[in-house]
């Protein structure tokens, strides 16, 4: 059993702000590894559009849960944070530091704050029920919905987010019962710092461009349609960030490559 003398540093912050480059500043300094709280970062062959640690930077520090998957697979997030805890654990067991460096919210805030997701698997009947309904009415007839049936998710989801609406409202209607009624939460039992990272929103912006250009001259095209050429369609989970479903879109014919960009800067 763990103790509260073990540790977790958790480094979180939006897209750009730096956090992997001071994970792995940090990780040098102290012998400590990262244990990767993106969604996307699990996915083999999602290299360019995720930003994925270099083959040099992998090298120098021990990185977790980068590289586990294919992208035809769906992982949950009760899949990402049973997978999470052990590495985590496996971690503290050699005793080093473990260093939480994320990337998707939600994948983080379950490990922070000892989410026990719903265990309901995917059902994709239902999902393409509310697929449906998002490409026929919009993803805000979707999201109001939720509302109704939740109206406690429904402010933590960005209208947006499909796939989240999406997910919420499947496990509803597998369950009877609202998200927010099942989520439990069981602490972890060790100390956590959060270093939370900002800039500054101009700066953040020029950042996120110029990652945009630097995705695209190292092919980024290339790398969504050969995750295209697989079979892997702009529904998969893993292509819905920015980036792989506006190049989709692009090679798909939906719309031109300015287009695309264009929509990947907003």
């Amino acid at each position: 059993m763990r103790t509260q003398t073990h540790a977790l540093v958790a480094i979180l912050g939006p897209t750009a702000v730096g956090k992997s480059k001071l994970g792995i500043a940090v990780a040098e300094s102290l012998g400590a590894e990262i244990v990767s709280a993106d969604s996307r970062l699990i996915y083999r062959g999602m290299d360019i559009g995720t930003a994925k640690p270099s083959q040099d930077q992998l090298a120098r520090v021990p990185h977790h849960l980068i590289d586990v998957a294919e992208p035809e697979e769906s992982w949950s997030l009760a899949t990402f944070k049973r997978r999470a805890d052990e590495s985590i654990a496996e971690v503290q067991g050699r005793k080093r530091l473990p260093l939480l460096v994320g990337g998707t919210g939600q994948y983080a805030t379950a490990v922070l704050e000892g989410w026990v997701p719903p265990p309901k698997a995917p059902d994709d009947t239902i999902r393409s029920k509310f697929e449906s309904l998002a490409a026929e009415h919009g993803p805000s007839a979707l999201h109001a919905r939720l509302v109704k049936v939740d109206p406690a998710t429904a402010r933590e989801i960005d209208p947006a987010n499909i796939r989240r609406v999406t997910r919420a409202l499947e496990i509803y209607e597998l369950t009877g019962i609202p998200p927010s009624k099942q989520r439990r939460a069981s602490p972890p039992d060790y100390r956590i710092l959060r270093l939370g990272l900002q800039l500054p929103r101009p700066e953040l912006y020029a950042r996120i461009d110029r990652r945009i250009d630097q995705m695209l001259e190292r092919g980024l095209v290339d790398e969504v349609q050969a995750l295209l050429s697989r079979g892997i369609g702009l529904d998969h989970p893993p292509m819905s960030g920015i980036g792989y479903r506006q190049i989709g879109e692009y090679l798909l014919g939906e719309r031109s490559l300015e287009e695309a960009v264009a929509e990947m800067r907003r």
